[in-house]
């Protein structure tokens, strides 16, 4: 089996004609409101919730293309990608998925795939927090399987920096600026003490802090994060952590990034210059942010897939081709299962 980085070129090539401005305007025109409500919803009972779905589209289309991979539940044959490196206890929120796709199901049941749900949830996370908004290409298909050494092979890690983050970008065709603006998803919603505690007690293997600090920004994040910590307790990615803004290029230009691979977009050279960009330009974070959430949502790799009815699990094949009375190598389970490129528009 090829190696992950062998498919990121193939992944990021792929043909995404599939995907499409009101794919679903026939088959389930209330689609994307609907999402969007379950997303307000989730807002007002927590605000932190929409921040951790917004960042599912990045741990999903970097793994092998946007295909809701990572929703799946891990089963006696199949190690699930929650369980990833990058994402156990870390990433939260997976019932506000449950919910929209719960909620799609009985508007228009096996219509809307889960992969399609991430990307409009993601888009809403922004939208409603004071972000931009934007119309999505829709039409991606969820896969029939999870592989977590791939996750565990490609997802950086809050200790990464921003040369490591430069060279996995641009294996995706994203280019440096779009990086930045990316990493701009950290204006809204915390971080784990357990992500920075390196930085604060262990630089480097130093067993010194790092020098950039902002000398009382370095005094807060003692105070949250003392030595003895439960290292789930969290902090504020920035100064405004429920408004989609650019404070948090503000920050890192003053010295208080939170996560390493936050502040050292400033302190390495390539990326030192978007940071200052967007830090006073607001209105060109947010268009550099829409394109790069494009770009990342047109990843896809070429291999079978699904409209799962539940997103947690792949559906019942087995089953469903025993009450068929038809079916294609190809097109299997009443139009269940289809190859990526032959799945009709809505």
């Amino acid at each position: 089996m090829p190696s992950p980085y062998l498919l990121l070129l193939l992944i990021s090539m792929a043909a995404a004609s599939q995907l499409r401005p009101s794919f679903y305007s026939k088959t389930c025109p209330d689609a994307e409101f609907t999402v969007r409500e379950v997303m307000r919803k989730a807002l007002i009972r927590e605000p932190r919730s929409v921040a951790s779905v917004m960042r599912f589209q990045f741990h999903d289309c970097l793994v092998n293309g946007c295909d809701a991979s990572l929703l799946l539940d891990k089963t006696p044959t199949m190690l699930g990608e929650k369980e990833a490196l990058s994402n156990i206890n870390s990433l939260r929120s997976f019932e506000v998925i449950d919910e929209a796709k719960a909620a799609l199901e009985k508007v228009c049941p096996g219509v809307v795939s889960c992969a399609d749900i991430i990307i409009m949830a993601a888009r809403d996370a922004v939208a409603l927090t004071g972000g931009p908004d934007w119309e999505l290409r829709l039409g991606r298909l969820d896969s029939l399987t999870a592989k977590q050494e791939d996750s565990n092979e490609i997802m950086p890690s809050p200790r990464s920096n921003a040369s490591y983050l430069v060279d996995l970008f641009a294996k995706f065709n994203l280019s440096v600026k779009d990086l930045v603006a990316l990493s701009g998803s950290h204006s809204i919603g915390q971080g784990r003490c357990f992500s920075i505690m390196f930085r604060l007690y262990n630089q480097s293997g130093t067993g010194k802090d790092v020098p950039d600090f902002e000398p009382k920004y370095r005094e807060k994040l003692y105070k949250l994060c003392p030595s003895d910590v439960d290292q789930n307790v969290t902090g504020d990615l920035d100064a405004t952590p429920r408004v989609f803004d650019n404070q948090y290029f503000k920050d890192l230009v003053a010295g208080r990034g939170f996560l390493n691979s936050d502040q050292t977009l400033f302190t390495f050279t390539p990326t030192r210059k978007f940071v200052k960009l967007f830090s006073k330009d607001q209105a060109g974070f947010f268009k550099a942010f829409v394109e790069g959430m494009l770009k990342m949502g047109d990843l896809q790799l070429e291999q079978p897939g699904e409209i799962r009815r539940n997103c947690r699990v792949v559906n019942d094949h087995r089953r469903q081709w025993e009450r068929s009375s038809w079916g294609k190598d190809h097109n299997l389970i009443n139009g269940n299962i289809f190859w990526k490129m032959e799945r009709a528009p809505g």
